[in-house]
């Protein structure tokens, strides 16, 4: 039986979403906090002294000023892409042509899968990340080693083979029939194991045709408990290739909905430069819109508009796009959210970007009772920062009148040093045996 254990430090959670309530109300911020874990899952949460003195013989582990949140959430990745992350690049199809499929092809060697896996791992908790949605290549072995590693590991983490029968490389193609059959055989062999689920993944219209499309809307609504992750309008270039290759529909939204791809689970990455007409479907089914900042604006995609998509009642979630983006780091990323947001006139507030990695990202991946807070019932998956982790940082936090003044200097400049520890699934040591 695990041990159960009291953590000590400042805590910082959220009972509302800061884009809908006031920081002050939505947040939960205690100076000195403490978190009771058992089993792999928060018991209690509350003052230190009081759960100090409830639980007298605990095994404490105490951070003193260290913030402890919930872990940070990655909702859109390529893990397969970890060794081509800031690849020098053009525009998009050129990006994919000249880094990512190449990359793609060596995945059919389990071996390579598996080192690349257990890489991504290792540096994704590097940088705090507790869940990621990955896709994975068309090669089903490339599942399978996310999978087996992230399940040695006790993560919860989503992922899907990529399918796509058109316009990629011959060793990189399937078909409509080897995309249905090949993703329901890893459905049944993963989805719902431990903490594993599958995510049916079209990689985006423009490499599926439509017969592939419409084999993956059937699948989808054969296993509707499954998510759905694809890239949605993520350069203007794009959109005017979708256009020609499905001259029939109204937009680009139309190349999935027309064959059963869009519902309440689906996830939809970039989602920049969207139609009225897509921007009601999508929130009225109310699927997720993933936000990748640091790949949006490092292959010169576009501003994604967070405060028109938040005031319409979007699920948004956050993620670094790796290695399209051109960091491991949710905090590089909330770093680059802001500034974006700025790009359109929108100043983010230090709640609000957190939120956006933790509950706001769980919430955009259906997690919400999982994952993604400080709140007793869910998995403790949790980050520790250091909030002085350099000397810049700690000089501008020795400044801090509040907590918002003293988490901001990390967001904006922090990177793998802030990280002071990682729980995974109520563990703070990589690869424990579950």
């Amino acid at each position: 039986m695990p041990e159960t254990k009291l953590i000590l430090g400042q805590t910082l959670g959220f009972t509302a979403n800061p884009f809908e309530t006031p920081v002050a109300e939505a947040a939960r911020y205690r100076r000195r906090g403490a978190l009771l874990v058992a089993n792999g899952r928060i018991m209690a949460e509350g003052e230190a002294d009081t759960l100090v003195s409830t639980h007298p013989d605990v095994t404490r582990i105490d951070y003193g000023d260290a913030l402890i949140t919930a872990g940070f959430i990655d909702a859109h990745v390529h893990y397969p892409q970890t060794g081509i992350i800031a690849s020098w690049g053009k525009r998009l199809i050129d990006w994919l042509n000249s880094y990512t499929f190449p990359e793609e092809m060596r995945f059919g060697d389990p071996a390579y899968a598996a080192e690349i896996a257990a890489l991504y791992f290792d540096l994704s908790r590097a940088h705090g990340v507790t869940t990621m949605a990955s896709y994975c290549t068309i090669h089903p072995a490339s599942v399978d080693a996310f999978f087996t590693e992230a399940q040695k590991r006790g993560q919860r983490v989503v992922a899907g083979k990529t399918c796509m029968d058109r316009n990629a490389p011959e060793g990189l193609c399937d078909t409509a029939q080897t995309a249905y059959d090949d993703s329901k055989a890893l459905i049944g062999k993963w989805h719902g194991q431990d903490r594993l689920s599958y995510a049916i993944t079209p990689r985006f219209s423009p490499t599926s045709t439509p017969e592939q499309l419409t084999a993956l809307g059937a699948l989808w609504a054969e296993h509707p408990d499954c998510l759905m992750q694809t890239h949605l309008s993520e350069q203007t270039d794009e959109i005017a290739w979708v256009k020609s290759l499905f001259p029939d529909a109204r937009d680009y939204l139309e190349t999935y909905e027309a064959y059963g791809l869009l519902g309440e689970k689906g996830l939809y990455g970039h989602a920049i430069h969207l139609d009225p007409r897509e921007k009601d479907r999508l929130r009225e089914v109310g699927a997720g819109l993933i936000h990748c900042p640091t790949s949006n604006t490092f292959i010169g995609s576009g501003l994604f508009d967070m405060q028109t998509l938040m005031a319409e009642g979007h699920r948004v979630g956050l993620a670094t796009d790796t290695g399209g983006g051109s960091s491991f780091s949710m905090l590089r990323t909330m770093a680059a959210t802001y500034e974006v947001a700025h790009l359109r006139h929108n100043s983010l507030h230090a709640a609000q970007l957190l939120w956006l990695a933790t509950a706001g990202s769980a919430k955009a991946l259906h997690m919400e009772d999982k994952i993604g807070n400080l709140s007793p019932g869910l998995e403790a998956d949790l980050v520790v920062l250091d909030l002085a982790s350099t000397p810049d940082i700690a000089q501008r936090t020795a400044r801090a009148d509040t907590i918002w003044e003293a988490l901001f200097p990390t967001i904006m400049m922090g990177d793998d040093r802030a990280i002071r520890d990682v729980w995974i699934n109520g563990r703070n040591t990589p690869s424990s045996p579950l």
